[in-house]
């Protein structure tokens, strides 16, 4: 038999939940499935598409995913937590990763200061082809911009690779690891863009533009030295300089 009073009862129950949550969330209907926000607070959000496929990650340093091949998640190989990093990483249609904008920053102490940025994107089921990237500490700033060919084979194989010899010697790890090396070749630096300041190691700073060739090897650079004179120079693939202009007195 019908009560109306338990009805009733299960009726408002139900009532004041939506209006809980809904003020609680902040929500407000624009009609259809779309909503507006004020402010939202979250840790990460991820983008899918419809049918569950990781498309963009937005997150702070606590959640943000370790690198992820067709939806497979590795351990974090490359740091990502250790380095403070936060920010937007990009996904294909497979769910492999492809790219991102991160960036970092802590103080330590007052004299103990750092603060980076990085954006690239990735070669298909490969490493990075293109990256810019800003550094600063308490005493050097580096700021470059660089372009590889990348290799034919999968990063997955080397990501598994990583996986295999996880429980193995460190020396065991090494010869592993030379021996995929002689098989598949690294990702060869084809431009480079760089204005890096090293106060306490000058010899290492520099402010130049360099272009190399199919193999890696510097044969152009277009820059200003260390007593900011203009030069252009131009070198062999064994890196001895052919060429220079000014001509070296």
């Amino acid at each position: 038999m019908f009560n109306a009073q338990k009805a009733l009862v299960v009726y408002s129950g139900v009532l004041t939940l939506a209006c809980v949550t809904l003020l609680l969330s902040g929500f407000t209907p624009t009609g259809g499935r779309n909503a507006r926000f004020e402010t939202l607070t979250v840790q990460r959000i991820n983008f899918v598409e419809p049918d569950g496929t990781l498309r963009m990650v937005l997150s702070n340093n606590q959640k943000i995913p370790n690198v992820i091949v067709a939806g497979h998640e590795y351990p974090d190989y490359g740091g990502r937590k250790p380095s403070n990093a936060a920010g937007i990483l990009f996904y294909d249609a497979q769910g492999t990763e492809s790219g991102g904008l991160t960036f970092g920053g802590t103080k330590v102490t007052d004299s103990a200061k750092l603060r980076w940025g990085h954006l690239s994107f990735d070669a298909y089921d490969q490493d990075q082809m293109f990256a810019l990237d800003a550094k600063s500490d308490s005493r050097n700033q580096a700021v470059t911009m660089k372009i590889w060919d990348t290799p034919s084979w999968s990063i997955k194989e080397y990501l598994d690779l990583l996986d295999s010899i996880g429980d193995l010697p460190p020396e065991e790890q090494q010869a592993r690891l030379d021996a995929f090396a002689a098989t598949h070749p690294d990702a060869r630096l084809r431009t480079l863009l760089s204005e890096e300041n090293y106060p306490d190691a000058p010899e290492a700073s520099r402010n130049v533009f360099s272009v190399n060739d199919q193999a890696g090897n510097e044969r152009t650079r277009l820059g200003v030295d260390a007593e900011d004179a203009p030069r252009l120079q131009f070198f062999d693939a064994d890196g001895s300089a052919t060429h220079e202009y000014p001509p070296s007195p």
